[in-house]
Order: structure tokens, then sequence, then C-alpha cells
């Protein structure tokens, strides 16, 4: 091993020993689904969803906004209507399409203990993410700003179980938008070590975050073709509608070999049918077009297919979150998404205006729903609040305790000799106790999950110390976080490199702000 990776592993050692110290996090891991997927409706009713998407798309059609997307499909043999921008997907073009996307793929990060494995039974949890406002106990409910941006960024470093930004924590709009993803490009590579986002808002952004991407990595052009490092959610623009900075997006990370995940955002009542079938079918049609055009572009492009379907509150209007019909919708797309062999992004997401009970157990509904639908990428994992509207500095220890707690209910159960104990119940005896066994001294330090945010004191000694609640709790340790943060240690070349592309992009003047 060379001085230098001496150094900078001796670096990564004594920052881990720090926040273990100030915190009780997991371990940085690779996290396995144990679970079974649950499967809540029958093989028939998924061939009725799917039978309907294809439907859908032959003979009611995707409005495809984009010239050159429209001559791409046209070519492969797709009906066009060129007035109506809409495009008639045969079936088997489809399905044919689909069947090139890699069931499971790597997604490389500059530092590589942080690849992040992709399907299977995989599960990765990322941050939050295209939040307008940030919010704390101490500030209150803000608009976005790179401060805040900067903060959550060093969060998601420091937090083991998050594997990735997956976007702006918050949106930092004191930024120009023209320069905004080079800035936050150079953020992500400097104050993480974690896989970078680039949005999907024209085909100069996908550019220039692929090439920041490449540069943090220190790679040639033909190795980031080969080894995907970068990702976009595409969203198709429902009803049946994929706009022109979506398709752009689609094209340009297809051509270069990076990750596209494609989720449709079907909210039933609202943007689809009232009906669960009904949006699922829709989602389904929405989410094959733009992922069979990613696989006509480039066979073999790494792709997710993305579920967020859910209903709203017919009395008002407003989106709903983590209720019985987001989670039935998740288990069911999970389904949907095995009949195609693909990798499944779900997301945690609650309705909750402030990091309250409510938050948690919409939240803890959107994660059980995940897991048990087989869910392998789940973006906005950590501090959504308000359907998506705010970011919440203490929501993402909250969110982080029930990822941790998740994570250990899916480790499966020890039987070995030594597991069962029947030793320790011979040396305790009948009607002894177990703290003083053998077995026990030997395990008691990790025998259980020991909870970063979980108050187990007694009420005296609970009141004793002021009686702090989960909020506050999650408060003080969301900021002790922050306090015993270091910044990775980067290759100084790859950051000349990057500051020198970012400096003379900005320079430029960025990329447009209008479509």
């Amino acid at each position: 091993m060379s001085a230098r990776k001496e150094r900078t592993s001796a670096r990564r050692t004594r920052r881990g020993a720090r926040q273990k110290a100030s915190f009780a996090q997991l371990p940085r891991q690779k996290v396995i689904n144990s679970f079974k997927p649950l499967e809540i409706i029958s093989e028939d009713q998924i061939e009725a969803i799917h039978n309907a998407s294809m439907e859908i798309l032959e003979n009611i059609g995707i409005k495809v906004r984009h010239p050159e997307a429209r001559d791409i499909l046209k070519k492969a043999g797709q009906k066009v209507d060129t007035d109506t921008e809409i495009v008639y997907f045969d079936r088997d073009f489809v399905m044919e399409a689909i069947s090139h996307a890699p069931s499971e793929f790597t997604l490389h990060a500059p530092n590589p203990d942080c690849n992040l494995e992709i399907g299977g039974r995989n599960l990765v949890f990322s941050m939050v993410a295209s939040t307008p406002n940030a919010t704390d106990m101490d500030n209150g409910r803000r608009t976005g700003n790179q401060k805040d941006f900067r903060n959550f960024l060093r969060l998601a470093q420091s937090l083991n179980v998050i594997g990735t930004c997956g976007g702006y924590p918050v949106e930092p709009v004191d930024i120009h938008a023209s320069i905004r993803h080079l800035e936050c490009g150079r953020d992500f590579a400097t104050l993480t070590e974690k896989v970078p986002y680039i949005y999907s808002l024209g085909r100069d952004r996908n550019l220039d975050g692929i090439e920041m991407a490449r540069i943090a990595r220190g790679i040639s052009h033909e190795q980031m073709l080969k080894e995907p490092s970068i990702f976009t959610i595409i969203n198709s623009n429902s009803p049946l509608m994929l706009d022109t900075p979506m398709l752009e997006g689609i094209m340009e990370m297809a051509r270069h070999g990076q990750v596209v995940v494609l989720t449709p955002f079907t909210l039933a009542g609202a943007m689809s049918p009232v009906t669960l079938a009904g949006a699922l079918a829709q989602q389904n049609a929405e989410a094959l077009a733009g992922l069979s055009l990613a696989q006509t572009v480039r066979p073999g492009t790494p792709v997710m297919y993305g579920g967020f379907t859910s209903n709203v509150d017919m009395k008002s209007g407003a989106p709903a979150f983590g209720t019985p019909e987001y989670a039935k919708a998740t288990i069911a797309t999970g389904q949907l998404i095995r009949r195609y062999n693909l990798p499944f992004r779900s997301s945690n997401v609650n309705a909750s205006n402030v990091a309250d009970a409510q938050a948690a157990y919409e939240s803890e509904m959107s994660l059980w729903s995940l897991v048990m639908g087989g869910a392998n990428f789940v973006k906005h994992a950590a501090g959504w609040l308000e359907g998506g509207l705010s970011a919440s500095f203490e929501k993402v220890i909250m969110d982080v305790e029930m990822i941790q707690m998740m994570i250990e209910m899916m480790k499966p159960i020890d039987t070995s000799p030594e597991s069962l104990g029947l030793d320790a119940m011979r040396e305790a005896g009948h009607g002894g106790h177990f703290f003083g066994t053998q077995h026990t001294q030997d395990r008691y330090e990790t025998a259980f999950y020991t909870p970063i945010l979980s108050d187990w004191r007694n009420y005296e000694s609970w009141a004793e110390a002021g009686s702090p609640d989960a909020l506050k709790r999650a408060n003080t340790i969301f900021k002790t976080i922050l306090a015993d943060y270091e910044q990775p240690a980067h290759d100084p070349a790859r950051m000349e490199e990057l500051n020198e592309f970012v400096d003379k992009r900005i320079a430029a003047g960025g990329v447009k702000t209008d479509f």
C-alpha cells in the first residue's frame, strides 16, 4: 500500500472512530433483504394489470415531446403520430427492449467502499431529495439554501446506512439555476465520497454531471461507459406523457451508460384513475415506455423501475403518503417489476407537516411496504416531510433509527449450537438468571440492537435529564454529527481537475434555464 493510501485509510479510520464515539450507528454494510417478498395480488391479477398497460401503450399511446426521441422510436418500428406527438408502442417491442436491461448492476462511487449493489436482494437507502424548504427546531422552516444543502450532505456522508444523497436534499435557491448543478456537483464530490446524482433538466446538465462523476472517480471515458457512476430520476409527466427535459435525460444517460430511474408520478384520483388497479396499469405503461426508449438508445443500459403510486386527499386534492393505498401499491408494484426482472426503486414518504407521530407512523408504513415489496433502492429514505416540501434535520435521525431497525430485522436468526445456549441454561439453573453466565458475558455488548434515538431510561431518570422527547434528542444528535464531521480525504489531483472543470463551465455561463 502506498504512503498516501495508508494516510487516507488512517484518516478514514480516525473519522469513523470519532463518529462511533458520538453516536451509536451500524457499520457501513451491504444490506440484504432476507424476507421473501409479499404477494398481495395473484398471478392472474398481475397479468390483468400487465395486459391493461400493454393496451394503454398500443392503443392510447404515450405523448413523447422530443422529436429526436420520436425519431428513435419510429426507426425502431413504433407508430408515431407527428401532429399529436403520441407514440403507440408495440407490446413485443417493449418486452424485447426491456429484456436487455440488467437485473443487477453496480453503481460506482469515488470511494470504492461506497459502491452500491443494485437489484437482486440488495437494499440501498438514500437521503431525502428535491425539497424546496429545510426545517429544524432551532431555525424553523426556511427556503432552501447552500448552507443547509451542504449540512445535509455532511449528514449523508456521516451516516453509514445512507448509501447516497440521491439528489439535492434541499434545493439551494441562493445559487443561480444556470450554475446550480455545477456547484452542487462540486459539493457532492468534496463533502461526500458516495455516488453522486444529476437532475435531468436539459442535455447539458446531464453531460456536466457525467463528466464531474468521471473526474471524481479519476477514470477514463471508456471506463465510465462500462462502470455506471451517476444516476438520474426520470419522472413521466403523468398522465401518459414524457416531456422534453426528461427525454433528453433518458437519451444522454443511456448513451453514456449511466443509470436511468424511470418513476411515474401517479397519484390516484389526480394524475391517474382513482382505483389502484387503474393507477398501477398507468404507472406500468409510463415506466415501460421510458425504459424501452433507454434500451433502444443503448441496449444494456442500467435502469431501475420506480414505483411512486399513492392517493390524494379527495377533500383537498393534497397528496397523501404512507397510506394503506400507498403500501398496497408499493407491494403490488414489486410483484409487477419482478415479472420484468428489473431493479425496483421505492420511497420512504409521509404527508406530515412536522416531525411528529404522524410522520413516524406514515414513514413506518412506507418502510415496511417497500421492505416486504422487495424494493432495491429507497429514495427519500431519511428526512422527508410535508409531502416532499421540506427536508427535516431531525427527521433524518428519526428515519435512520427506523432504517437501522429494519436492517437488524432482516438479519437471519442464528440457530447454531452456541446460539441455542443450552450450556447457559445449565449454568443459570432453575429459577436463576443469565446476567452472569459466560454465554451472556461473551455476547452482551453485541447481543441486541443499540438505538441512536430511542430512550430506554426509566421515567425518573428521563425526567431528571430534562424530559427530552424524541424530537429534541434528534436535534441534539444531528448537531453532534455535524460538529464531528470531517471532510473525506480526496485525491488532490482529482479535486484540482474537478475545480478547473466547474470554474470553466461557470465562467461560460453554465446552462440555459428555460426549455
